[in-house]
Order: C-alpha cells, then structure tokens, then sequence
C-alpha cells in the first residue's frame, strides 16, 4: 500500500529543539519561564494589533477562561456558530450555560449575520439578553466580522472570536482573532503551527491576561500559604510546549504561504470538472489561510458525491474527511434553539476536506491528482 498523505500533519521547522534544549539546560520545565514569555511575546507581534497573549494548555482552555471572563454562569445563553468543531461550544456547557447556535452563510461558510440578528431579537423578546457570542474562522477563512461586530456592539454582547483554524489569517488587513474582547487560538497537532497540545487566549487589556493567567495556575491568591477565594484551573502552557511554540513561529508565514500554495493546487486541478467549487475567499477583504482547503461536490451535476470521493481518496491511502457536522445536529445538543435555514446542513452533506498540509511533496499532490482524475473521469 502507498504511504499514508494526512489530512494535515505537524511540520517542524528544526529549531525548535533549541527552545526546548535551552529549557532543560536552565531547568525550567514547569508552566513558567523564558519560553512561556517569548513565546507569548512572538504571538503579539505576530498580531500586530496591540493586544496582550496568555497560552495555554489547549484553545479549549481559553475558549472556558474567555466564557468566565465574560461572566457566563449557569443557565446564562451563549450564541455560537453551528458549523464547527465540538470544541467551539463544549466550553459552554462547562459553564453551565446553554448553546444557541446559529446557521452559517454560504460566502465564508461561518456565522450568518442576519440569522445572527434574529437569534438575538428573539432572546430579547424572551426576556433574555444572551452573554457572549462565540463567532468561528472555519478552515482559516475569516468570518463577516464587519457585520457581526455591528450587531454585537448594537446589543451590547461579547465577541468571542475562534480563531483556533486561523492563524494568519486576515480580514481587511486586520488579524484574525484581534476583533473580538476575546480571541483564541489552537497549537494542536493539526493546525497550522503546532506545540503538539496548547493554545492561547488574545486579550485587549493587561488586565484581562492577568485574570487568565491567575484563573490558568489554579487561581492561588497571593499569601505565602496556599489560599484560593475563587475556582482555578490547571491551564497554563508549560516551558517546554512553549519552546516547540517558539520554534514553530519562525516559520509561521512560510506555513501559510504553502497551504495557500495547496488551495491554488486545488483550484487549478478542479477547474475543468463542473460541479465542484473550491471553498475560496468571496473578495479581497477576506484572506485565509487555508489551514484545511475544502470542496463542494454537487452531486447533481458530477453524478458522484462526496462520499464517494472520500472512499476513492481512502484506497489510496489518502485521508480526507467530511466538513464539520453542525452543532445543532449533535445528539448531545439536541434541545439547543437553533435559528437560520440549511445553509450548514447542506454544506455538511455535500463538503469534503482535502489533504492540505504544509510538508506535502510533489509527489503526495501527484497522487492527489491522479485519484480525483480517475474519479470524475
């Protein structure tokens, strides 16, 4: 059998070891030091946008602080986009609260504004104001940020910004994960630049990253004795991750140049098969990233479906998978409001995700070729 080709594998850039190294040298192995702090600094100028970073053990971890900053507690509402990973919403069922997930628009495949309104105008009329809105950059591709910051601002509700596929990525000019109170960010083994585990939470003041990075090392009040007055987690990013983080942003914008190298692959090989559109950006405001580069199969002109392409990719030994399965279609938030038509729901039956990763050969993409020529042919 042909080697395996990955959905999106890490990449390491070779200097990480240094960081890492360097740590063991100094014996800072613990959830503090050199690297933690560095690494922290290179996301904020990474980000350009005068912001303040704490990373973490995991984007889900700062997803929960942002929710608790926000001052969500139980049976408080928490708006979130449906079509996404489980790990946009999970964190509001730690708190507590309940989910009220929106449907996507077809554009940029994230959080629909005018159902986002409506969804809205109707808590209001319940009596309910909900307490945050947790807007997701799907696949790197920035949401209508313009749109959706206009209407949370007319309410007065918290912005959280899940931009855990998309760093690097930009819209008007301006970072993801930069608009919200709240961005977070993923350094899972998938993404874009990896620590193996980790994430971050983007605050826009030093105040607000104070109370994350208390909140993160159990919440330990300052008294020589152990004492806590409020609950704490064990979320703070260690010395070591941090290192692999620190090493891995060297190569950030090299990372984002190749993926987007493998979108323009896609685009050119799927531009004589009618029926399959390239999930690209809708004008030049929008720039992702394409972390994950994705396809519509519209199985009433290709006579084929996404499954079947999937299947065809699997006897290569080439992973690809479906698109996210929206939210509101999960077992385990079945009694959650929902509001918007089928934009997501149709997304979901007819999207497939394409090998994207950055360390892809000419050979992978190759192979890639061959199986979705053979397959439309």
């Amino acid at each position: 059998m042909n080697t395996k080709i990955w959905l999106s594998s890490p990449h390491m850039g070779g200097t990480e070891l240094k960081y890492i190294h360097e740590a063991f040298d100094a014996n800072w192995v613990a959830p503090l030091g050199p690297n933690v702090d560095g690494f922290e600094t290179d996301i904020e100028k990474f980000l350009n946008a005068d912001v303040k970073v704490a990373v973490l053990s995991a984007g889900t971890a700062a997803l929960h602080l942002a929710l608790i900053e926000c001052d969500v507690k139980h049976n408080d509402e928490v708006i979130c986009q449906s079509m996404t990973f489980s790990a946009s919403a999970n964190p509001i069922a730690y708190c507590g609260a309940k989910p009220i997930f929106i449907d996507s628009e077809p554009e940029t495949w994230n959080m629909c504004p005018k159902a986002l309104r409506e969804a809205i105008e109707n808590r209001i009329s319940k009596g309910i104001l909900p307490k945050a809105i947790i807007v997701v950059h799907l696949y790197g591709m920035p949401a209508k940020m313009d749109q959706i910051m206009a209407i949370a601002n007319e309410f007065n509700i918290p912005v959280i910004e899940d931009a855990a596929e998309a760093l690097g990525s930009k819209y008007k000019n301006e970072n993801c994960g930069t608009f919200g109170k709240f961005g977070i960010l993923s350094f899972n083994g998938n993404k874009i630049i990896t620590t193996s585990g980790g994430g971050a939470l983007v605050c826009h003041t030093q105040e607000d990253k104070d109370k994350a990075v208390f909140l993160s090392t159990q919440a330990r009040d300052n008294a020589p004795h152990y004492q806590h007055s409020k609950i704490g987690y064990n979320y703070r990013m260690s010395n070591i991750v941090a290192g692999i983080g620190r090493g891995q942003m060297e190569v950030l914008n090299n990372r984002v140049e190749a993926r987007r190298k493998m979108h323009d692959f896609y685009v050119q090989t799927f531009k004589d098969i009618d029926g399959v559109e390239v999930f690209s950006e809708p004008s030049e405001d929008f720039y992702s990233n394409h972390w994950l580069s994705a396809i519509i199969v519209d199985e009433t002109i290709t006579g084929k479906n996404r499954e079947e392409l999937r299947l065809a990719f699997l006897e290569d030994n080439i992973e690809s998978r479906p698109l996210w399965k929206p939210m509101h279609l999960q077992p385990v938030f079945s009694d959650a409001l929902y509001f918007g038509t089928d934009v997501s729901e149709k997304l979901f039956e007819n999207g497939l995700c394409l090998p994207s990763g950055s360390n892809l050969t000419d050979e992978d993409r190759k192979r890639i070729e061959i199986v979705i020529r053979n397959f439309f042919a």
